[in-house]
């Protein structure tokens, strides 16, 4: 028992210097008012350090907290007056999977044809969402897991980063950052709602396992604490402290996946993926626009909604920026569950027709 204590204590020092890496690049994209300043300047930091050599040490047990507490913080998007629009999600959930499939079709294609890739390179790698359910299934297969896995980093380093531009493209959003008084940072919950938004956090992390749910740790809280909003039970959020601490993890979760690789080493698997990204960004965009001509729905939300993957980092940002979170954490949702379940058909067809 203390050698545990002692292990964790030891892990969370060595961890302190990234984090503290992450909040200093946070704090000047803050300063400089750059949208989404706490998580785009602690990915861009950890990222250009991890690249020039700098090894850092990844945020294993804190992303799982924050991953728990993102998903109380997108339950408190689902509140009892927003019951009407959820029946005019349907054609955008339908519109998604319609998306979804093309993107992946895509990426297939171009990891065969243009990058030269195995077939189940290919696949696990063109996969557009459940990063970690995909990364455990390439374990099993013929699959480069050196590509799989630095394909979707950098899909995802790409997405955020292209989020800014791309808002501004679409339109519907303002990037804009209010600046916050002292008071509202150090604002927290009410007692009870606190424990509220704790009991939610636990045992939805507990029910989101018993459920089978993709990314349990993100999707249980979701159910739970967006039960106890849309009924009106609470309407507490959470404190805005908590949402920069969560956005700095996320960003340096990101960024650190590229420690131990250069630009020179990774060579042409990385321009690859960069590319495959930028596709995939672009399938997006339109998609979002059809979704919009059709619905009317925001078409920022639906940006969001139809990226390909990184479900906490997308959501996270649709809270932040407040895009419709319930929303696009809905899409996602549907997305990873319906890829899990198809991904293993999939295989089995592409393996028939080998033999």
């Amino acid at each position: 028992m203390i050698g545990t204590i002692k292990g964790r204590c030891v892990a969370t020092g060595k961890l302190l210097p990234t984090l503290a890496i992450g909040a200093v690049g946070g704090g000047i994209a803050y300063a400089l008012d750059v949208p989404l300043p706490w998580l785009l300047g602690a990915l861009i930091a950890t990222t250009l350090l991890s690249l020039g050599g700098v090894r850092l040490r990844a945020p294993t047990t804190s992303r799982k907290a924050v991953l728990v507490v993102i998903g109380v913080m997108l339950g408190a998007a689902f509140t009892p007056d927003m019951t009407g629009d959820v029946a005019l999600w349907s054609t955008s959930l339908v519109l998604m999977l319609l998306t979804t499939a093309v993107m992946m079709a895509f990426s297939v294609w171009f990891g065969r044809r243009i990058a030269g890739y195995s077939m189940d390179t290919a696949m696990y790698s063109g996969v557009p969402g459940g990063v970690s359910a995909v990364t455990l299934m390439a374990a099993d297969s013929q699959a480069d897991l050196r590509v799989v896995g630095l394909t979707h980093a950098v899909r995802i380093l790409v997405l955020l980063l292209a989020i800014p531009p791309a808002l501004n493209l679409i339109g519907h959003v303002s990037l804009q950052s209010r600046s916050m008084t002292l008071a509202e940072w150090l604002a927290v919950p009410a007692f009870g709602d606190a424990l509220l938004l704790t009991g939610a956090g636990v045992i939805g992390m507990w029910l989101g396992r018993r459920l089978h749910l993709p990314n349990p740790l993100l999707f249980g809280p979701v159910l739970l604490s967006g039960a106890l909003h849309i009924t009106g039970v609470t309407e507490a959020a959470i404190p805005p402290t908590i949402v920069a601490l969560a956005q700095i993890i996320i960003g340096v979760s990101v960024g650190v996946r590229f420690g131990g690789t250069s630009l020179a080493a990774v060579g042409m698997n990385l321009l690859m993926a960069v590319f495959q990204a930028v596709a995939l960004l672009l399938i997006a965009i339109a998609a979002a626009w059809l979704v919009h001509a059709i619905t009317g729905y925001s078409a920022a939300a639906a940006l969001l909604a139809y990226m390909p993957g990184g479900a906490p980092e997308l959501s996270l940002v649709a809270l932040s920026l407040g895009i419709d979170p319930a929303f696009v954490t809905s899409h996602h949702l549907l997305r990873i569950t319906v890829l899990i379940m198809v991904m293993p058909l999939l295989l089995k067809a592409f393996q028939h027709r080998r033999a």
